[in-house]
């Protein structure tokens, strides 16, 4: 039995301790959002934020965070409803194409505002490592910008 704490409700979990957190996620809690792409920690469709970090789940057992706190792509929405400034922002760029990767660029770049809260182009392409089939890139980089600014203006 693992516990922590999902997308700020405490969930217990009974499963084989070295099952990966993403398939916690998806099989178990149902939730969606991480998306299977590679399997080895490359693509990025799977990142959540574990205790504030983006983190590939492909590759994270689910052992390794008991205790921890886990926000998926599903968890960024406020409780009434409204979405993440990073979220908006993504609607405002029209950045998805057919969407698949963009959960994980979500948590990828709400992790980089956090730390870098007005990102140099440089900085999120460091920062921003996930792939996406459709190159959505510069509208990706479009989005981190708003959001930034967005935030900047709260």
């Amino acid at each position: 039995m693992v516990e922590l704490m999902v997308n700020g409700t405490t969930v217990s979990v009974e499963t084989d301790a070295g099952k990966p957190l993403l398939w916690v996620l998806r099989e178990d809690l149902e939730l969606l959002g991480p998306k299977y792409g590679c399997g080895v920690a490359q693509c990025g469709a799977c990142r959540v934020l574990i205790d504030g970090e983006s983190t590939p789940s492909c590759v994270t057992p689910i052992d390794s965070v008991a205790g921890a706190s886990v926000v998926t792509v599903e968890g960024l929405v406020q409780a009434d409803g409204t979405l993440s400034l990073v979220q908006q922002a993504w609607i405002d760029e029209q950045v998805p194409q057919c969407g698949f990767c963009q959960p994980g660029f979500i948590i990828a770049a709400t992790a980089l505002l956090e730390a870098t809260p007005q990102p140099t182009d440089t900085q999120i392409d460091e920062a921003i490592t996930n792939i996406c089939r459709c190159g959505t890139y510069p509208r990706i980089r479009r989005a981190i910008h708003r959001a930034a600014t967005m935030l900047a203006e709260r």
